[in-house]
């Protein structure tokens, strides 16, 4: 059973998981993107409402300071505007007749004196219209509401009032909507921000059950899955607690399921150690027999070889035994005895042997100047570079060129590698090829069959000794690298 995929979230608080921080974030944008077109809105209906009051204000006192009119029969004696009481500061007060402004034209300083009009000024007053509208104007002095009304006696008379108050207004009023949406913001924000991950809590809780469950070796061997979500966030009744029950189900489901495979495991590993111990009997009578044949029995020449045919294959039937009675014990995960193995010698002499039964390979060593040593089994150690080598030679045609180097790492582990310049493994195979039982015999050359149990018996034996093998194959370099870890002090 393959082990549930998973993305694994990176170390800390659950306020970081990456499968709930995303949708956290998400919703406190959206409140607070909800909360500017608000506040947006409100101020837009706020800044023109005020507008309105302030524009209709101006406007009335406008009407007010234009009453100023000289009174009807009196036409010499026309007062100057600038001259009427309760006039307030920056007060433009002006008359036109026969098309030209009157010299008394100008506005009305702070010190209650008259500042004179400029040219621009007086073309601009000269341009106003009649009509007794009030309009906005920039004169030299600043903005203005202007109104210009005709008399009786056929002269204008035009009043303006500075829009510099009602710009402040309208200025402190932006001001203000601005202050106070930033702090509206803000608040919503911590508030959004403690509300959200107080709601989100429960999906952290499922997040982290999941992840815990998916860095779970549960490929093989015994898995103790007793993760759960947890009684607060499994409550059918809600949203999310209805996820986390069903989650709980499906770890049930599985855990059952897991349960059952390793039962099913170890009645199959019981049934091959039994089997491997009850043949292991019968085919020593077998070999004994046939030795006792050849030595007091005279055998036709045909006879002869049927006879070494039954002894070969009880041989090969006997190694096969032992390698599955091998793999028994490993899968146990019983320790094994260790001491201290020269690394260098062990593998001169394991190269030797296979230069004996294959002399029409190239066989090479790249050792260094130094022994290297590793804690191990000596005879197991040997078997995994024994399967190595053998595997080189019964995969590769004559003349292939097999190098055998050991090297010590940085880090202080000691690499063994087994590089065979032959055709390659397959890619389809390279994937599986320390599974037990795997032959890609078809793709690569050699005359002898092989059970698939070498290489699964190296993966086992060196992960026995807390290392690693990995396997680098393409058509004229096919590498086999064992990973060992350093040499610890000896044991007592």
């Amino acid at each position: 059973m393959s082990s549930l995929s998973g993305v694994p979230r990176p170390a800390g608080r659950s306020w970081f998981n990456p499968s709930t921080w995303h949708l956290r974030t998400r919703l406190i944008l959206l409140s607070m993107a909800l909360l500017v077109a608000i506040s947006g809105a409100i101020g837009v209906v706020s800044y023109a409402s005020m507008d309105v009051v302030l524009t209709n204000q101006l406007d009335a006192q406008l009407k007010l300071a234009s009453r100023g009119r000289p009174p009807e029969g009196n036409p010499s004696g026309r007062p100057d505007p600038l001259d009427a009481r309760g006039q307030s500061v920056g007060t433009l007060n002006a008359r036109v007749v026969n098309g030209q402004v009157s010299r008394e034209a100008g506005f009305l300083s702070s010190d209650f004196t008259r500042t004179s009009l400029t040219s621009s000024d007086v073309a601009t007053l000269q341009a106003l219209p009649h009509d007794g509208l009030p309009v906005d104007r920039e004169l030299s002095n600043g903005d203005y509401r202007v109104l210009a009304t005709q008399t009786a006696y056929g002269d204008v008379v035009i009043t303006g009032l500075p829009l510099s108050m009602k710009q402040s207004t309208e200025a402190s009023l932006v001001l203000t909507m601005v202050l106070v949406s930033l702090g509206g913001l803000v608040l919503i924000g911590l508030a959004g921000t403690a509300m959200i991950r107080r709601t989100m809590r429960p999906l952290e809780q499922l997040s982290d059950v999941a992840t815990k469950v998916s860095k779970l070796p549960l490929d093989a061997g015994e898995v103790a899955l007793a993760v759960r979500v947890p009684p607060s966030a499994a409550h059918p009744t809600t949203e999310v607690g209805s996820v986390g029950h069903a989650l709980n189900l499906m770890l049930d489901n599985v855990s059952s399921a897991l349960e059952a495979r390793q039962r099913s495991e170890m009645k199959v590993r019981q049934f091959v150690a039994d089997a491997s111990h009850e043949l292991r009997t019968p085919l020593t009578a077998i070999r004994g027999y046939t030795e006792l044949m050849r030595m007091t029995e005279h055998l036709t020449e045909d006879g002869q070889k049927s006879l070494g045919r039954v002894q070969s294959q009880s041989e090969r039937m006997t190694a096969l035994v032992e390698d599955l009675l091998l793999l028994a014990r490993l899968d146990e995960g019983k320790a094994t005895e260790t001491t201290d193995v020269d690394l260098t010698q062990l593998v001169i002499e394991t190269v030797s042997d296979e230069k004996v039964m294959a002399p029409d390979h190239t066989w090479q060593l790249k050792l260094p100047d130094e022994p290297v040593t590793v804690r191990g089994d000596t005879t197991q150690l040997h078997q995994v570079l024994a399967n190595l080598l053998s595997n080189a030679r019964k995969h590769t045609p004559a003349g292939t060129t097999v190098t055998t180097g050991v090297m010590r790492s940085a880090d202080g582990s000691v690499v063994v590698t087994v590089t065979d310049d032959g055709p390659g493994i397959p890619a389809e195979f390279q994937g599986s090829i320390f599974s037990r039982f795997t032959r890609a015999d078809t793709a690569r050359s050699g005359s002898e069959g092989s059970s698939g149990l070498g290489l699964s018996i190296v993966e086992s034996i060196v992960a026995a000794h807390g290392g690693t093998v990995e396997l680098v194959s393409r058509p004229g370099r096919t590498e086999f690298a064992v990973r060992l870890p350093a040499a610890g002090p000896a044991k007592a």
